[in-house]
């Protein structure tokens, strides 16, 4: 039997087609059904604010198709490379039990699918529903290179809060005139900051607020008295968005494809790298207005950003407007926070909290059998010689974790780790705490230099882990996403300041704390994660903010295998690409 699925307004459809799997045998029929896309890499000519350039995307479209699916679906997603780049794709928020060969990080899990090759993502979604998203995991290509990833709750099982009239993806993205691939290679060459964009985007249009953008811009067309879930996603390649509609709140229920104590909001914060759903409720009578629905960055840093907003309008359906008399109905603008405003972000993220239900229960590990505590920020590299560089005093810009840069390999961690073969590709040594301790967020040290590795942690199956996450004041304090590959984690604790191991573990909540995917460490702050590791595998850890992982903030973690089948690695498919 064949399955159509066809994408929202906002998304160009895509040819799918599924097949019910297990269909004459009731009893395994919850076990999903299985679905089949097909991504075609290719180049495609888009225009935005009067700039016309060629594109890497999927099946031509930006932002690239929607996938959707069910709980306990099973997904067969062919990606074939038509274009002179190479590519992976990263199915972001996923957990891929037992089959990390599907992740898709370039050198991590996965050899990049090079010009004219193809590979099949192979995967079972397993306890999960809510808004993800997939995008590129090579270089800076998720610029052009994403799109929703939608799952659904299983047949017959309704949402923790009413039913919605109607569900709209609301993708966030970055838009440079130039190509974002000669941006980051011109960073790493200078050692300097990368080129900011030139916009913001929604649902890859940039707005009004734009030169040459009227035309291009999001309208949320909406009855009055209906609810509307909107389901929010940030794959902007290098800040942080503080997002808000004009004249109307908005009722926070999912965060990282998981269900949250609901609460009402007239403005959120959504890091790259993390999803937010949140209901609207529209007015009870067409208000004879339309509403500016706006995103401008939330900014920690000390280097140059994108300071400009992008908007969208929420417009009502009446019958008795033209989109003429549209045009001139009054206009209202929402107010966001200041760029810089760490009070509201640090108030609207401590509001987040698990269900913690009986349906959907907060699975806390309560005790912890490996603790580590990682450094988070920036540092430098000297100069090569006879080079100029724009870092500072002339050095490098870089980052790492616990002061070591990360190395990318030449060739992939995860089949090295399969085969035994990890003899000079990595190391299993990353320090679990710092190697020279100092006073994170006070006066940092004379010596910024950082180390370079491809050091990795190593994990026996089902270890219980709880990671404190601590931001450095080096070359300026900053908040930074952090995103875990193969699992979710429990955000226990978080504060400003050095992280004190006697007296913050006291104040940890280990009742009902989010659970997430990607989480931003406080600027000039600690963030305590706990997460166990039942995944074998090796997963990534890095900043979702594009720039710092190119500098080098990110590591890998090994996970081993178990000792029953349901607890290893699956061997790697026949077409895994080769490097």
């Amino acid at each position: 039997m064949g399955v159509s699925l066809l994408s929202s307004p906002a998304f160009p459809r895509i040819f799918i087609f599924s097949f019910i799997t297990l269909y004459l045998i009731p009893e395994l029929a919850l076990a999903g059904i299985t679905r089949h896309y097909k991504f075609d890499i290719k180049l495609q000519n888009v225009t935005r604010l009067c700039h016309t350039k060629s594109i890497v995307t999927v099946n031509g479209q930006f932002p690239g198709p929607r996938i959707v699916a069910r709980e306990g679906d099973h997904l067969l997603i062919k990606v074939v490379n038509h274009v002179q780049n190479n590519i992976s794709i990263h199915w972001h928020g996923i957990r891929q039990l037992q089959t990390g060969w599907a992740d898709g990080p370039a050198y991590v899990t996965q050899c990049p699918i090079q010009t004219s090759k193809s590979y099949v993502y192979n995967f079972t979604i397993v306890g999960q529903r809510g808004t993800l998203f997939w995008h590129a995991h090579i270089s800076w290509l998720r610029a052009t290179v994403y799109g929703p990833l939608i799952i659904l709750p299983k047949r017959g099982v309704p949402y923790p809060f009413a039913k919605p009239y109607e569900e709209v993806s609301i993708i966030f993205g970055e838009w440079w005139n130039v190509n974002p691939e000669a941006v980051v290679s011109q960073a790493l060459q200078t050692g300097g900051g990368p080129n900011v964009s030139d916009a913001y985007t929604i649902n890859g249009l940039p707005g009004p607020l734009y030169n040459c953008s009227a035309k291009d811009t999001f309208k949320l067309k909406v009855k009055p008295g209906k609810t509307y879930l909107l389901r929010l996603i940030n794959a902007a390649l290098n800040d942080e968005l503080f997002f808000s509609i004009a004249n109307h709140s908005l009722t926070v229920v999912e965060a990282d494809a998981v269900y949250v104590k609901p609460f009402e909001t007239n403005t959120l914060l959504i890091a790259p790298g993390q999803t937010t759903n949140v209901v609207l409720k529209t007015k009870p009578h067409n208000p004879n207005a339309t509403f500016l629905m706006t995103a401008r960055p939330y900014v920690t840093g000390l280097g140059t950003f994108d300071n400009s907003t992008v908007a969208g309008i929420l417009e009502y359906e009446s019958p008795f407007h033209s989109a003429a008399s549209i045009r001139n109905l009054p206009l209202f603008k929402p107010s966001l926070p200041s760029l810089n405003d760490t009070s509201f972000a640090t108030n609207f993220t401590n509001k987040l909290r698990s269900l913690a239900s009986a349906q959907f229960p907060a699975n806390v590990p309560q005790k912890v059998d490996e603790h580590f505590f990682f450094t988070i920020g920036l540092g430098t590299s000297p100069c090569q010689q006879n080079h100029t560089c724009q870092g500072p005093n002339g050095t490098m810009f870089a980052a790492s974790i616990n002061n070591v840069s990360f190395v990318q390999s030449t060739t992939a961690l995860l089949q090295a780790h399969f085969f035994g073969q990890s003899n000079g590709v990595y190391t299993p040594d990353f320090p679990i705490t710092p190697i020279f301790p100092f006073n994170y967020t006070n006066n940092p040290p004379n010596n910024t230099m950082v180390s370079n590795g491809t050091k990795l942690v190593v994990l026996p199956f089902n270890t219980s882990v709880e990671l404190i996450m601590q931001d450095t004041s080096i070359l300026g304090a900053e908040s930074h996403p952090l995103h875990l590959h193969g699992f979710n984690f429990f955000v226990v604790g978080q504060g400003f300041g050095n992280y004190d191991p006697n007296k913050d573990p006291s104040k940890f909540n280990l009742v009902d704390p989010i659970e997430r995917n990607t989480v931003g460490v406080p600027s000039g702050g600690w963030v305590a994660i706990r997460f166990q590791a039942d995944n074998p595998g090796i997963w990534f850890m890095h900043c979702h903010l594009e720039i710092h992982t190119s500098w080098g903030l990110k590591m890998a973690w090994v996970v081993l295998d178990g000792k029953l089948p349901n607890q290893k690695l699956l061997p790697p498919p026949a077409d895994l690409p080769k490097c």
